[in-house]
């Protein structure tokens, strides 16, 4: 129980620190969009602002991810589940937090084979006008997805923690 104790704290620790410099993100986001309509206007239109942020939408999107697991504030269905005792909540979480872990095992697998194919042909580009480099929005996916799977086993032994009937120590 100890090992579990502290690879759920150190994992939060670090998902924490990450999705709260990540919600950063939001605004690089929106600079990138804001600076798209001001050259459109008033300049001759870039064309990187678009694909840019969608860089930044995915990297906000995937590094946030283990933060927003973290906080509880991802969707359920609550019609059923906010009335639940916490025990019985911890047991549901058990099994449906292993679905999780199995899509992320996939999702990961498939975005290491994607990565390598990027590195592999002398770097893949986007077919756009811009043509930027694929291989580092690959590589912060595939970071983002194993915080995401770390975060996931976190909260499995968070349940099964509570299922002993043991308290949680939350990471701030």
């Amino acid at each position: 129980m100890t090992a579990m104790r502290t690879f759920i704290r150190f994992v939060d620790q670090i998902n924490y620190r990450i999705g709260r410099v990540a919600m950063y993100g939001i605004f690089v986001m929106m600079a990138i969009l804001l600076w798209s309509s001001v050259s459109k206007m008033f300049f001759n239109p870039s064309l990187w602002t678009l694909e840019m942020a969608q860089f930044a939408m995915v990297a906000y999107y995937i590094l946030g991810g283990p933060y927003s697991i973290q906080m509880g504030s991802n969707v359920r269905m609550d019609l059923l589940y906010g009335g639940w005792s916490t025990r019985r909540k911890a047991a549901v979480d058990t099994i449906t937090v292993l679905f999780l872990i199995f899509y992320l095992v996939v999702l990961l697998w498939g975005g290491i084979d994607s990565t390598a194919y990027s590195f592999k042909y002398g770097g893949e580009r986007s077919p756009t006008v811009w043509r930027p480099y694929l291989w580092p929005i690959k590589v912060i996916m595939c970071f983002g997805i194993v915080l995401m799977l770390l975060q996931a086993c976190s909260e499995l032994f968070k349940d099964i923690l509570r299922l002993r009937g043991e308290e949680i120590d939350h990471v701030v």
